[in-house]
């Protein structure tokens, strides 16, 4: 597929890129999405079991930023999202407890369907591996006006030609955790009222989500994720760690049902671990740009407005 010289080149289809190929778009620039998975969404991604979508990546979203919340607005008069819940439980050696917050969303038919919606007419290629940014610049040798890149920093640095200093710099400054998220499916509903829970200072598991509630629909379904140490032991093989993860599920709601399935995804990069100075974006004289929530705190808020102050930035220079 040839590039238009005058156009952009967004890869990665999660939210930060698809916000930032928006902002292009609504400005008159040709742009195109290259995304290496076979759908949008990037970490707000969503499986599908029996027909039945469930969040694998984020386990849900808050708003406070004015211009993300009446985006939040526009997805709640479609229907994609719901107000879930503003009180979490705890999990600690103090036992349990609640832990009040923001209100958080949620997705009905899951989050990935926020970013499909978000994307609307922007053209997206999905299943289009991207192997090189070369100075130009140019994407796998064909020319274009400037490259955006809405990935984590180590997933970027593999395309980026050290000619690019700059961007090199700040892809290699950044550090991120694994994480490793394990469906669980059980026969019923046999666990306390919970919506979701932080466990604290345990050695496998970080966060687990009731994702009937969270969905809407009641299944008997639970989402745990890992702490980084422990998926960092099992990245080669994740599947291999269900049942230690589905274990330590059982044993913290006191479950006597085992899962009728468990599914385990592998999240090599699951979360920004140092946050690199200067805004919401990174934008050099070799019109390379890089968005995410690495350029602030790992939100799909931060990575939301990433990729828009990246494409309004891109724009600016372009036109």
């Amino acid at each position: 597929m040839s590039v238009d010289r005058s156009g952009v080149v967004v890869v990665g289809a999660g939210i930060a890129g698809v916000a930032c190929a928006v902002e292009l778009a609504a400005a008159g620039v040709p742009v195109q999405v290259r995304e290496r998975g076979h759908v949008r969404g990037g970490r707000m991604a969503s499986k599908r079991f029996d027909g039945r979508p469930t969040d694998i990546g984020a386990a849900y979203f808050t708003a406070s930023d004015p211009d993300f919340a009446a985006l939040v607005e526009q997805w709640r008069a479609a229907g994609l999202v719901r107000e879930w819940t503003d009180t979490f439980q705890a999990y600690d050696r103090d036992g349990r407890h609640d832990v009040p917050g923001p209100m958080r969303f949620a997705a009905p038919h899951g989050l990935r369907s926020l970013v499909e919606h978000l994307a609307g007419a922007v053209p997206v290629t999905v299943d289009r591996l991207v192997l090189s940014v070369e100075p130009g610049p140019a994407v796998d040798g064909q020319p274009c006006a400037a490259v955006a890149l809405a990935m984590p920093g180590p997933q970027a640095a593999l395309l980026l030609d050290p000619a690019l200093a700059d961007a090199t710099r700040v892809v290699q400054a950044q550090r991120w955790s694994p994480s490793l998220a394990a469906v669980l499916r059980f026969p019923t509903r046999r666990w306390p009222d919970f919506r979701g829970a932080f466990v604290n200072d345990h050695p496998v598991l970080s966060l687990v989500c009731d994702d009937g509630d969270r969905r809407g629909d009641g299944a008997p379904v639970l989402v745990a994720h890992t702490v980084p140490e422990f998926a960092a032991g099992h990245l080669a093989q994740p599947t291999g760690a269900g049942p230690v993860i589905e274990q330590a599920v059982r044993d913290l709601l006191g479950l006597p049902e085992v899962a009728a399935d468990v599914h385990v995804h592998r999240w090599t990069y699951a979360k920004p671990t140092t946050r690199p100075g200067g805004g919401t974006h990174h934008l050099d004289a070799d019109k390379i740009g890089l968005a995410g929530d690495a350029f602030g705190k790992p939100r799909v808020q931060s990575a939301w407005r990433s990729g828009r102050d990246l494409g309004r930035a891109l724009a600016a220079r372009l036109t």
